[in-house]
């Protein structure tokens, strides 16, 4: 293990300004908004802004406020922010992020939940933080060989090995839902809870049958299936033909932050507005992480891997994750918003909660509703931790 700090060269940033200076824009049809994909007005309008008033090195100097390291897990090069706390007794938590995301979305929480004191709560609802970039995303190492990379195994060697915390508990949302997810059913030695703030669950495999649905597990099940149509293209390609669209995306910037951005836009609970939910510096320092390391062509293998060689040992009809479960759901999600019975079937639900706002990055748009719910879920297995 050893300490990481982010340094974008001048080279890369100089190269950026070319590419950002040389775009070939696209036509669009007379009227469109976002129905067709990203909006050609507002994306010239984000660029414009990249080209003459977004400040990387500010941004770079906030992230790297943040203790940062390294540590070759399993041959992977694994980046994380680990904040310890300053409290008595702090409760380990991992935390991961999703896709299109990476470390940069939690930098809200970081100070709330380490430092509840200063941000208005008692030291008991303290934590030491740990918040790893995914391999393939970010700074952390890509994985090139084929086969799914098992991210659980690496974030438990990461907390106990390398860190040297004997229990701890976790959170995620969107990928590292499933992360997290994995943690609870197959680390429950070291687990002791687990938090979702996603719709990214686990589905019992067979799905049960109809006759034993819910009126609400049905209307979930029809939901889900007409979001696939009309949202799920990016989903689908990223998990057949990835390498054909990193060419695109590795090479473009504007290319890259249509991607991306669309997705801030869709996702959120910003009701079309994106920048309601996320100011031009967060949307394009999300960007600029995968842009200056070169990492969406293998953050969307990820979907590839899992499509053609899914996880081990599926959960089956009637079978759950024991460990104990809190889920956090956002409105910002609509159709894929989950109803408890269907989550109940796959997780020991210990607590439910319907946000009154917020969306698929709470940590961004919904930061105090985050962090209070983490509080209150975690507490009860902090003096199980102690002992």
């Amino acid at each position: 293990m050893k300490p990481f700090e982010i340094q974008v060269s001048e080279a890369v940033l100089h190269d950026l300004a070319g590419r950002l200076a040389r775009t070939r824009w696209p036509d669009e049809v007379e009227g469109a908004q976002w129905d067709y994909g990203t909006n050609l007005a507002y994306l010239k309008d984000l660029v414009g802004y990249w080209q003459t008033r977004f400040d990387w090195r500010a941004q770079e100097r906030r992230l790297n406020e943040l203790p940062q390291f390294v540590a070759p897990i399993d041959g992977i090069d694994v980046h994380f922010v680990h904040v310890r706390s300053a409290s008595p007794k702090p409760l380990p938590l991992i935390i991961t992020h999703g896709w299109p995301s990476a470390v940069f979305e939690m930098h809200k929480i970081v100070g709330p939940l380490t430092d509840p004191v200063r941000h208005g709560s008692d030291a008991g609802d303290a934590f030491d933080l740990v918040i790893p970039s995914l391999p393939g995303f970010g700074f952390s190492g890509r994985p090139t060989r084929r086969g799914p990379t098992r991210t659980d195994d690496l974030w438990r060697k990461l907390m106990t090995d390398v860190l040297g915390y004997r229990c701890f508990v976790a959170h995620g949302g969107d990928v590292g839902a499933r992360v997290t997810s994995a943690l609870g059913r197959f680390h429950s030695d070291v687990v002791a809870a687990i938090h979702l703030g996603s719709v990214d669950l686990d589905w019992p495999n067979p799905l049960p049958p109809d006759t034993d649905l819910s009126d609400a597990e049905r209307d979930y099940l029809q939901r889900v299936n007409r979001w696939a149509r009309e949202e799920g293209a990016y989903a689908e390609i990223q998990a057949t033909r990835p390498q054909t669209v990193a060419y695109g995306l590795n090479d473009s910037p504007v290319g890259l932050a249509a991607w991306i951005v669309e997705k801030f836009r869709a996702w959120s609970d910003c009701h079309g507005a994106v920048e309601s939910r996320f100011p031009k510096d967060e949307l394009l320092t999300n960007v600029m992480i995968y842009w200056s390391t070169q990492t969406i062509g293998s953050s969307m293998r990820r979907y590839y891997e899992v499509r053609h060689d899914p996880a081990p040992n599926p959960l089956r009809l009637g079978e759950r994750i024991e460990t104990p479960t809190g889920v956090a759901m956002f409105p910002g999600e609509r159709d894929l918003l989950v109803p408890p019975e269907w989550a109940k079937r796959c997780y020991n639900v210990r607590r439910w909660t319907d946000m009154p706002r917020g969306g698929h990055f709470p940590a961004l748009e919904e930061p105090e509703l985050l962090v209070e719910d983490l509080r209150a879920f975690f507490r009860e297995f902090r003096h199980d931790l102690e002992g």
